[in-house]
Formats: C-alpha cells, sequence, structure tokens
C-alpha cells in the first residue's frame, strides 16, 4: 500500500492535500504540532471514508531538531513526503529579530531537509518516490514586508533544483508547487480594503482555494509524473507573473 507523509495536515492547504491523497488511495503520516483536535477530526473522517486504508497521527515540533529521528522512527513504508508546514512573519526588515530569522530557517529550509535525510533511503525503496514542497510565489518575486518568508521560500526552490539530480537515478522525483494568493488562515489577517486590492491585482480576480493547490500535489504524486522533477510550479491565477 502506498503512503505519504503530509506535514502541517492541520492546515488549510495540508487538510485538503490529505483528503485528495485518502481519495486517490493513499495512506497517510499526518503530521501536527499543537491542533491535535483538528487532526482528530481528519483522522476520524478519512478512517470512516477510507476504512481498507490507515492514516496515523504524528506529532512533530519543527523547530525541533531532536524530534527527526523520533519521527523516523514512527515511519515504515513510505514513498512520498508533502511539505506543507509553513508560518510567515510581516515587518520590516530592520524590525526583525534573530530568533524570528532562525525559527523561519529551521522550520522552512532545515527541518525539511533533516526529514528527508533521515527519510531518503525508505523513500528511494520504492523506485518512484516523490517529494514536493508547498512553497510560495514569494520564492521567485519576493515580497516587501515579507523579505524571511520569501527568502526561506526562495531557498527551499533552490533546494528542489539542486537535490532534484541529486535522487534522480534513484527513482525519486522532487518538485515544489508555489502559490499565489490562497484562500487560507494565512491570509485572514487582510482587512477588506486590502483584499479588494489584491484582488484587482490578480488576473483571475479571485483568491485561489486549498483544493487548487491539492490537485497539483495529487498530479505530481501519480506514477504518470514519474518525468517531472526539479521544477516550480506557479499557481498563482496569473497574480505576479
Amino acid at each position: 500500500m502506498k503512503a505519504a507523509l503530509v506535514t502541517g495536515a492541520s492546515g488549510d492547504i495540508g487538510t485538503s492535500i490529505a483528503r485528495d491523497l485518502a481519495g486517490s488511495g493513499w495512506s497517510l503520516y499526518l503530521h501536527y504540532h499543537s491542533n491535535r483536535e483538528k487532526i482528530n477530526l481528519l483522522l476520524s473522517e478519512l478512517q470512516s471514508a477510507y476504512p481498507e486504508q490507515e492514516f496515523y497521527p504524528i506529532c512533530l515540533d519543527l523547530s525541533d531538531e531532536a524530534g527527526v529521528s523520533t519521527l523516523a522512527d514512527q515511519i515504515f513504508s513510505l514513498q512520498a513526503i508533502v511539505f506543507a508546514h509553513g508560518r510567515t512573519e510581516y515587518g520590516l526588515l530592520q524590525d526583525m529579530t534573530s530568533l524570528q530569522m532562525d525559527v523561519l530557517w529551521e522550520m522552512h529550509v532545515k527541518m525539511p531537509i533533516l526529514i528527508i535525510q533521515a527519510l531518503q533511503g525508505k523513500i528511494a525503496r520504492s523506485r518512484n518516490g516523490r517529494i514536493v514542497f508547498i512553497s510560495s510565489i514569494y520564492g521567485e518575486v519576493g515580497s516587501g514586508l515579507e523579505v524571511l518568508y520569501s527568502t526561506v521560500k526562495g531557498a527551499q526552490i533552490a533546494f528542489v533544483k539542486a537535490y532534484s539530480k541529486e535522487v534522480a537515478s534513484m527513482g525519486v522525483t522532487v518538485n515544489a508547487i508555489c502559490p499565489g494568493a490562497i484562500d487560507t488562515q494565512m491570509n485572514a489577517h487582510l482587512e477588506n480594503a486590502e483584499k479588494e486590492a489584491l484582488l484587482e491585482e490578480i488576473p483571475l480576480g479571485r483568491m485561489g482555494r486549498p483544493d487548487e493547490i491539492s490537485f497539483w500535489v495529487s498530479q505530481l504524486l501519480k506514477e504518470d509524473s514519474r518525468y517531472m522533477t526539479g521544477q516550480a510550479i506557479y499557481v498563482s491565477g496569473g497574480w505576479l507573473r
């Protein structure tokens, strides 16, 4: 049975990814940090809908490097990893602290790399492994007031391009999906006027939905996508392109 690890499965995009993959026959390791209630609801939903598949919750603080080995010990067969967790910091760069820099780097870049190191052998065994990062359009174009976030998302894309070359001979593909403005809790802080101004900049005239991101994850995890690697796929409604 094919199995995938989804980090940030309690988030809006992570939950949508989990539902789509479960619907395609995947068993799932569902990572979360603090939102156990939402994970329990998701587990109950998926177990009821797909009783022949297996679903496991995995709790990990993505600022705790010591937890990587514990995570790896909980995972047996594995064909895919989808990194869907994340957070941002808003404000001028001159106001950002060293701690804020460290947290974003650890969460978005260092911990995913450590997890990949720990799980590469298990993914490579299938000869058809998949690694997908949910990155951001800001990783390419950058954003004022989110300079640190843009930096770590750009680092994810650079990692995808380099690491994909290293593991291609193992049959492992590595790609990034880079959303634009998606209607999630991360953007819930926007005032009505700010949201209206944003929508005017998006050619399709609306924000994206989480399922419009999870759709592309499902495509990349299909066996027929084995020739797609080292790519950053921008899903932004035409915004900033």
